[in-house]
């Protein structure tokens, strides 16, 4: 988006702004003011729909100075081909947009076929009920329980009168998921928008834990999510804290038009990344423009807290398979989706960034810059690849500094490609350079058996490079090849059997939920076995 374009942008809104404020209209109620209720225009019953429930970050706002993003939302899509229905009211948590009886009214409205988007979160954190001393016109008793749990809290609440049992910010959203599933419709949960609020040149990335419980909601749900909040904190870091502050006119929280489009423009590019439908079809010419985020579908986790320590781990399918939640080709499941209860997760984030059918060169040009941005001193990276990178698209062989060139099967252009090992240790100075500390791991082996009944080892190859260079560099590294097949031989056939899907043709490299959990423990022992390892401080008491 360029400067002429954003120029353009805001005078364009300016002018509608002032036209829009008229002296003569009567002064509304207070929170009728602030939150001025949506503005309902009659739906294309033959067409589906797009519903926004959410609160004044999505809602129609002031203009130029305060707008939702839901707004401009609508002029990403051919309204000829797919409505676009923003129903998110200003000033509403989870809680009050039910209670109020604004999710009813959606609710009548939708069809089966119909996609609802859920976002809410800046007005959770609020009072349950204000306390009596609080003047009438300041009052608010809008915040739900903290949470994903089955808590609830009887009161009489002192805004509306009425007796109300009050749940917690996840029983809403499961409530809301819950109800357009009935309806037939597609719900999918969107993380906050991000506050204007920096810290050592970092935004914060979402207001308090709400980001993390969404994600949490999400995946259990096995819905779609789009992770907004860290969308648009790598957009606001890139442009940097002195221009973003220009797009937080009013407040750390609302932004202005221009801002309200950035978001919308997330927002499209995490839709057209779910891999939920082709939106290509009811996209405008200004929607077509925007580019898909195409790792919207995977749902790659941030950290919970970023005042902790992080361990990340990077690798393949192996590691993370799919979206992390079993679901990909009969169940299949990666053993690093199971290594955070080894960990004192009080103290330190567990986050798995493996991404499937990559190798140790194709993450690096896809995926490790959105990773490497979240490595800080102190944090941990382990890193297992191997299983993806053998020809044609595979780095050359071996460890050396041997160079190659071939064309990029992506951007059709030619391409300088080096051995595995010079990608290893690039990952490896990454970390360094961070102020991280790197793990590297051999590759798990797969359910093959060589000759003389024993599980094939690959010390000839990507287990053995792994290796060299680990001791090269002088890093901790861990064998699960061998580790993991020492396993397997001792169990036998067919106890190893058990570890993998039961699917057509056999499955030979990815474990099933019992086989992942059987590699985590094996990833466990011998991180308490690493000589003088800093992550060891982390790790919880060993089971008897």
């Amino acid at each position: 988006m360029n400067n002429r374009y954003l120029a353009c942008l805001a005078c364009a809104l300016l002018s509608f702004g002032a036209r829009a404020q008229s002296p003569t209209a009567p002064a509304p109620a207070p929170d009728l003011a602030r939150n001025p209720p949506p503005v309902v225009t009659p739906l294309n019953p033959s067409l589906p729909t797009i519903f926004v429930a959410g609160d004044s970050t999505a809602a129609r706002g002031k203009g130029v100075t305060q707008q939702g993003w839901a707004v401009p939302f609508a002029n990403y899509f051919d309204p000829a081909k797919i409505n676009v229905a923003n129903r998110a009211r200003g000033g509403r948590s989870s809680r009050t947009f039910i209670t109020e009886g604004s999710w009813d009214k959606l609710l009548t409205e939708a069809k089966a076929g119909d996609i609802i988007l859920i976002q809410f979160g800046h007005n959770d954190g609020g009072t349950i009920n204000e306390d009596v001393s609080v003047p009438p016109g300041a009052r608010r008793a809008r915040g739900s329980l903290p949470g994903l749990g089955d808590e609830s809290r009887e009161i009489d609440n002192i805004i509306t009168k009425q007796h109300e049992v009050v749940h917690t910010f996840g029983w809403y959203m499961r409530k809301y998921i819950a109800d357009a599933k009935a309806k037939g419709a597609q719900p999918i949960v969107i993380s906050c928008t991000v506050r204007n609020i920096w810290k050592d040149g970092k935004i914060e990335r979402g207001p308090g834990r709400y980001r993390e419980w969404a994600y949490d909601i999400a995946r259990d749900a096995a819905v779609p999510f789009i992770d907004l909040s860290t969308t648009m904190a790598d957009k606001f870091e890139s442009l940097g804290e002195a221009k973003t502050k220009a797009i937080y006119q009013q407040d750390h929280t609302h932004f202005d038009a221009i801002g309200a489009d950035l978001h919308a423009a997330g927002v499209v590019a995490g839709l057209q990344g779910l891999r939920l439908k082709t939106f290509d079809e009811f996209l405008s010419a200004k929607g077509t423009a925007v580019e898909a985020d195409k790792m919207a579908w995977l749902r790659l986790p941030v950290p919970r807290n970023r005042t902790l320590p992080s361990l990340f781990l990077v690798g393949d399918s192996t590691v993370r398979n799919g979206r992390g939640d079993g679901q990909e080709k009969g169940g299949q499941w990666g053993w690093g989706d199971f290594v955070a209860p080894s960990f004192d997760t009080e103290k330190i984030n567990v986050v798995n960034r493996a991404v499937g059918g990559t190798g140790v060169q194709t993450f690096m040009a896809t995926h490790w810059e959105n990773t490497l941005r979240l490595v800080k001193p102190g944090d941990f990276v382990m890193i297992q690849f191997g299983h993806n990178d053998n020809p044609p698209r595979g780095p050359l062989p071996g460890i050396g500094k041997e160079t190659g060139e071939r064309e990029n099967s992506r951007t059709k252009e030619k391409e300088t490609i080096h051995t595995w090992g010079w990608y290893l240790r690039k990952y490896i100075a990454d970390i360094r350079a961070k102020g991280a500390t790197p793990i590297v791991c051999s590759l798990v082996p797969r359910k093959i058996w060589d000759k003389n009944g024993k599980i094939a080892r690959n010390k000839d190859s990507f287990a053995g490079w792994a290796q060299q260079v680990a001791a090269s560099e002088k890093i901790a590294f861990i064998d699960l090849n061998e580790l993991i097949a020492t396993r397997y031989d001792a169990l036998g056939h067919d106890e190893v059997m058990k570890l993998f899907p039961q699917v057509t043709p056999d499955e030979h490299t990815h474990t099933n939920r019992a086989g992942a959990k059987f590699s985590s423990e094996v990833v466990d022992t011998a991180l308490r076995a690493l000589p003088d390892t800093p992550l060891a401080v982390y790790l919880r008491p060993s089971s008897p």
